[in-house]
């Protein structure tokens, strides 16, 4: 089951997703401060089957690129413009209003939220030209720290 990651690169934390390309699936989502990105990356090289990483070409993309050296396969560099904008409607689709909570405007579900991890699965869809659906319960704003 080869899997790759994708990359939303900051200059003080990273969106990150792990997914199956034949299975259309996430199914690690994070937030992690960008000095923890080498040593998480490195990690799950060991204990998965990483095909390929995708970073966004936005901020501090090549020292992210630089740390991840050690990587020996495909890393590539891919477009992220309007990923942080477009990571609130995706947000939405992931998760959908329901009930009388419908009521109340959308930005209060996503006021002082990290989409951090959302862009990084924008960044991998617009690459892979597809849309990935979660694996189970994964919590898109769940921080590495």
């Amino acid at each position: 089951m080869s899997q790759l990651i994708s990359i939303d690169p900051g200059k003080c934390k990273c969106g990150l997703v792990v997914a199956e390309i034949s299975e259309k699936k996430v199914y690690k989502a994070i937030i992690l401060k960008s000095e923890l990105l080498e040593d998480y990356v490195r990690n799950l090289n060991t204990v998965q089957d990483i095909s390929k990483i995708i970073i966004g070409n936005g901020t501090t993309s090549r020292e992210i690129r630089d740390k991840l050296d050690f990587f020996k396969k495909e890393i590539i560099t891919f477009e992220e413009k309007n990923t942080t904008y477009r990571a609130k409607a995706r947000y939405f689709e992931l998760f959908p209003i329901r009930g009388l909570k419908f009521l109340i405007p959308r930005e209060i579900f996503i006021f002082n939220k990290n989409l951090d991890a959302i862009s990084a699965l924008i960044i991998l869809e617009d690459y892979c030209k597809m849309k990935f659906t979660l694996n189970q319960d994964i919590d898109f704003k769940t921080w590495l720290k």
